[in-house]
């Protein structure tokens, strides 16, 4: 057996409770040390939230550690639940996911079977999608993590991999693209990182209609990649390029329409402006077509699909310009 620690980042929601019951459960090996980091902005913004989650570990309470990040992202309180371990191993899973229920004689079987070449090795992620309806877009979405690489949902890495590396990038300051880079890095340092076949469960949460919106923001994560491993980042990390390019040019033309029209170039301006509707009808037809149709999802899609590709260009401009400098992370580790 190959001992091994559990590292939560966790705000406390809701899903945590079954996250920690499934854990508690999983038949084999359990983890020598479970590290929750609370990392909620506020010091203490309900001291009992924690309380009941734990109380379902059982036995496990006793080898588990509280710890608090300060509310700085995940990448910053994995990398605190990292350093608070002494397991060779650190296998770390999102507060909602469940693990299935042989995952701890999985996992051990996984690590066994690692050689000393290997640094990480990435759990199969399951995401459960309706089956009397087509998924809607934010659940087509969540779907995608069961084919991401290295998603840090159930990731288990090398504790020497990750101080060789310095750990996460704490530039990430969201769930998005801080696993991939860490990845990256651990390959860059020589490692090998395999798949493992160990199963856990990533359910679809609840989302308001304004989720995809503010999925943009990582678009200036993908502004750090671009700046920290190359252009080609996406080949090497397969990651999907997305619609980017459409999204410039959509917001280039929405742009170009308006100062045509406001220098009186009106009939330029309405070809710009027909083009800049042509790309923005097509993008939200490609969201509503493969989805339920329901009167509440299209109109979702309608109210995004507009707002989305400025949201999308601003993010990624100005994360260009913000991490222009970026230097590499063991330059600027703490």
């Amino acid at each position: 057996m190959t001992a091994y620690a559990v590292v939560i980042p966790t705000l406390a929601r809701d899903t945590l409770a079954d996250c920690l019951a499934a854990l508690a459960a999983a038949t084999g090996p359990k983890p020598e040390e479970i590290v929750l980091v609370d990392d909620r902005p506020e010091p203490d913004p309900d001291p009992g939230a924690l309380e009941h989650p734990l109380s379902i570990l059982g036995e496990l309470r006793e080898r588990t550690l509280v710890i608090h990040s300060g509310g700085r992202g995940p990448a910053t309180a994995r990398n605190s639940g990292a350093r608070a371990v002494t397991a060779p191993w650190v296998a770390f899973l999102d507060d909602d996911v469940q693990v299935g229920p042989h995952w701890c004689d999985q996992l051990s079987q996984d690590l066994v079977e690692a050689d000393h070449e290997t640094g990480g090795v990435q759990g199969v992620i399951a995401v459960p999608l309706p089956g009397e309806r087509r998924p809607t877009d934010w659940e087509r979405g969540t779907a995608g993590l069961a084919r991401a690489r290295w998603i840090t949902a159930d990731m288990a890495f090398r504790a020497e991999a990750l101080k060789q590396v310095g750990g996460f990038d704490e530039r990430f300051r969201r769930a998005f693209r801080e696993d991939a880079d860490l990845a990256l890095r651990v390959l860059d340092a020589g490692w090998y990182i395999g798949q493992g076949r160990r199963t856990t469960r990533h359910p679809v949460r609840p989302a308001d209609r304004w989720v995809s919106l503010r999925a943009q923001r990582g678009n200036a994560d993908d502004a750090l990649m671009r700046r920290l491993h190359g252009p080609d980042w996406w080949e090497k990390a397969a990651a999907p390029r997305g619609r980017l390019r459409k999204h410039l040019a959509i917001t280039a033309t929405g742009l170009a329409a308006c100062a045509l029209a406001l220098t009186g170039h009106r009939r330029a301006a309405a070809v710009a402006a027909l083009g800049w509707a042509a790309g923005t009808g097509e993008f939200a037809w490609a969201r509503i077509a493969p989805g339920p149709r329901t009167r509440y999802e299209v109109h979702t899609m309608l109210a995004t699909s507009g707002l989305i590709p400025p949201a999308a260009s601003w993010h990624w401009t100005s994360g260009l310009w913000r991490h222009r400098d970026a230097a590499p992370w063991l330059e600027v580790a703490p």
